[in-house]
C-alpha cells in the first residue's frame, strides 16, 4: 500500500468539490504563468482544495501539490480533460497513481494541444468571429449576442470536457488494479516521444555559414550538419540546456537570457540562428 493508505483513509469528492476544482481551472488557466513552469501554479490553485480533501495527511498534501508544480502547458480547454483523469486517478489510488498522474500528462499535452488549438483557436474564433463580426459591421446587434452565447456555450463544453476526463480516469484505474505501473510507464514511453518530437520540430537552430570555391558551394548547415543527422543542433542545445539546468546557479530565466544574448550575437555575425516556436 501507498503512504496515504498507511497514514490515513482516502476522502472522496463530492460532485460539487469536483466541479469547483474544474471550474477553478477554466478561469485560471492562464493565470501564474511563467517560463520555468508555465501553466502549473494555475494547476495546483485549482487542484489544491480537492487534493487537501483527498489526502488529509499534510505530508501527503504537499506531496501531492510538488507533483502539480511541475511543468504543465496545454490548450487551456484541452485541459479540463487532462485534469479531470489526474483527479480521478488520484482520489482513487492515492499518491499511488502520482507518477503515472505526472506522466500521463506530460504524455496528453503535446497531442491535446495541436487538437485544442486547432479547434478553440483556430476554427471556433473564425467561423464565430466572422459570422458575429460581419452583422455587427452591418450594425446588426445579434452578431454581438451570438459571441456572447457562444461563449458561454464554451463553458459547458469544458466542464463536459472535465467529467468525461473523470470518467475516464476512474475506468483507467479501476480497469488496471494493481497494473497501475504499466500505465506509468506506457504514459512515460509516451512523453518522451513527444518531448523528442517537440526537440526536433519547435527549435530551430542553424548555422547560415556557406563556403564558396569558385563556382562550387558547400552550405555547413544543408550539406554538412543535416548529412550527419537531421536536428543535431537542436538535440545538442537541448543537452546543453538541460546540462545547465542541472546547476546550482542556473535558473530558467538565466538560461533563456543566455539563449537570447547567442542568438543576437550570432546573428549579428552570421553565423548561428535560433528560432523557438
Amino acid at each position: 500500500m501507498n503512504n496515504q493508505f498507511e497514514r490515513g483513509t482516502v476522502n472522496r469528492l463530492t460532485e460539487k468539490e469536483r466541479k469547483a476544482a474544474f471550474r477553478s481551472w477554466t478561469f485560471v488557466a492562464g493565470l501564474g504563468w511563467n517560463y520555468e513552469t508555465q501553466q502549473a501554479p494555475s494547476v495546483a490553485f485549482a487542484m489544491s482544495k480537492a487534493l487537501r480533501k483527498i489526502y488529509p495527511n499534510d505530508e501527503d498534501y504537499i506531496e501531492a501539490m510538488d507533483n502539480h508544480f511541475k511543468y504543465f502547458n496545454i490548450t487551456p480547454q484541452m485541459g479540463n480533460l487532462v485534469l479531470g483523469a489526474t483527479l480521478a486517478m488520484e482520489e482513487q489510488d492515492g499518491l499511488k497513481a502520482k507518477d503515472a498522474v505526472q506522466n500521463l500528462k506530460i504524455s496528453l499535452m503535446g497531442p491535446l494541444s495541436g487538437v485544442g488549438d486547432s479547434l478553440f483557436w483556430v476554427l471556433w474564433p473564425t467561423i464565430i468571429g466572422g459570422i458575429s463580426g460581419y452583422m455587427a459591421l452591418q450594425g446588426n446587434p445579434i452578431g454581438a449576442i451570438i459571441w456572447i452565447i457562444v461563449s458561454v456555450a464554451l463553458y459547458f463544453v469544458k466542464m463536459a470536457l472535465s467529467n468525461l476526463g473523470y470518467s475516464s480516469g476512474t475506468k483507467l484505474i479501476t480497469t488496471l488494479g494493481d497494473k497501475i505501473n504499466l500505465l506509468t510507464d506506457a504514459a512515460s514511453v509516451m512523453g518522451l516521444m513527444v518531448v523528442g518530437t517537440l526537440i526536433a520540430t519547435v527549435i530551430k537552430i542553424y548555422v547560415p555559414l556557406t563556403f564558396k570555391a569558385g563556382e562550387v558551394s558547400l552550405s555547413l548547415q544543408t550539406d554538412v550538419i543535416d548529412k550527419i543527422m537531421p536536428a543535431l543542433l537542436p538535440v545538442l542545445l537541448t543537452a546543453l540546456v538541460y546540462w545547465l539546468l542541472g546547476k546550482k546557479w542556473w535558473t530558467p530565466v538565466k538560461v533563456i537570457l543566455l539563449l537570447v544574448v547567442v542568438s543576437l550575437v550570432g546573428a549579428y555575425f552570421g553565423i548561428l540562428g535560433i528560432q523557438t516556436a
